[in-house]
């Protein structure tokens, strides 16, 4: 993840679409914005986080500036992976959110398509988007632990299949009286799902690889969310999604990563790898950051579980000190 030697690609994209309030901030050509992973709480110890001050660690982030607030879909505590999520259902946890914050993006990254059928994922995301005023950024994936799928008498191996069914699903209920024939079931033109998206349309952004060719990938999701990387190997990889992308239907869409952070005291201290991420002072991080948005990334999201200092202390530290030099439409 530490080496910043590749040159930067020169065929950034100048225009992306314009789909909700959220996407139109979060992700702009060139640019580079910053949000945070929940929980917003450091549990390293614990699979299972502590959720005390969850709703006023909300608040500030959206009152500093922050882009985005990203919540994940962990259906089951699975002790052998070690992470537990946020604990809450996604969708329950974003209509608390649409009411007590104002302007920050509401992210779900990711949500596993396979384990839910695609009507309610429509409906709740579509009813999210609305009270919201158009916050909504809803990622998808496939969904990567096998013990959740008997659970839910699913199969594993196939949820590749259902992946695809329920994107083409949740596309076709955007429509007023909708039609679509999948394994989902059958919309035949004769009732309607409301509430629809703010905008029209759902933002869906496609997580890693979710059992899909890249071709496919590039061309179904409004974006892609993908993993840390150094940055020679992500320049390559974004270039790709672009490349892909341009070549199915001309359209540049955005490209995000998540980063775990443990944000030391000293400014200048050089940079450690931890799981997924970075332990280091301040000015690596901007550095890093920089070299992220010349190398076409749009928004990176911080995980702050590893990092061992206060919390709310570096969600203010990342405010004052990172914020700056990558804003959110409408604070520059």
């Amino acid at each position: 993840m530490m080496d910043m030697q590749m040159m930067p690609d020169t065929a950034m994209p100048t225009t992306f679409p314009r789909l909700n309030r959220a996407y139109n901030t979060v992700f702009r050509p060139g640019d580079l914005t910053v949000g945070l992973v929940v929980p917003l709480d450091a549990h390293q110890g614990s699979p299972v986080p502590d959720m005390a001050r969850h709703v006023e660690r909300a608040g500030m982030a959206d009152r500093l500036g922050f882009a985005a607030l990203w919540l994940r879909d962990v259906p089951f505590n699975v002790p052998t992976f070690g992470d537990a999520g946020l604990m809450f259902d996604p969708f329950v946890y974003l209509g608390l959110l649409s009411g007590v914050t104002r302007d920050i993006a509401l992210g779900v990254a990711s949500l596993l398509l396979p384990l839910r059928h695609p009507a309610h994922v429509a409906k709740a995301a579509a009813s999210a988007d609305q009270l919201s005023g158009g916050r909504l950024l809803l990622g998808v994936a496939s969904g990567d632990r096998p013990e959740e799928y008997p659970a839910l008498n699913m199969s594993f191996p196939d949820r590749g299949a259902r992946f695809r069914e329920s994107l083409d699903y949740i596309r076709a209920m955007a429509a007023e009286y909708p039609t679509h024939t999948g394994d989902h079931g059958t919309l035949n033109g004769a009732m309607d799902m409301l509430p629809k998206p703010a905008n029209g349309r759902l933002p869906i952004l496609i997580t890693g690889g979710s059992q899909q060719n890249p071709d496919w990938i590039a061309t179904h999701g409004d974006g892609w969310i993908t993993y840390p990387r150094d940055i020679a190997a992500q320049g390559q990889v974004v270039q790709d999604y672009r490349l892909r992308g341009a070549a199915a239907d001309g359209v540049a869409k955005p490209v995000m990563q998540s980063l775990y952070v443990d944000l030391v005291e000293d400014h200048s201290e050089p940079p450690r790898p931890i799981h997924l991420g970075v332990r280091a002072g301040v000015e690596f991080l901007k550095t890093y950051l920089r070299a992220l948005r010349d190398h076409g990334v749009n928004h990176v999201a911080l995980n702050l579980r590893f990092n061992n200092a206060d919390i709310e202390d570096t969600i203010k530290r990342l405010a004052d000190e990172v914020l700056p030099d990558f804003p959110t439409e409408g604070s520059r």
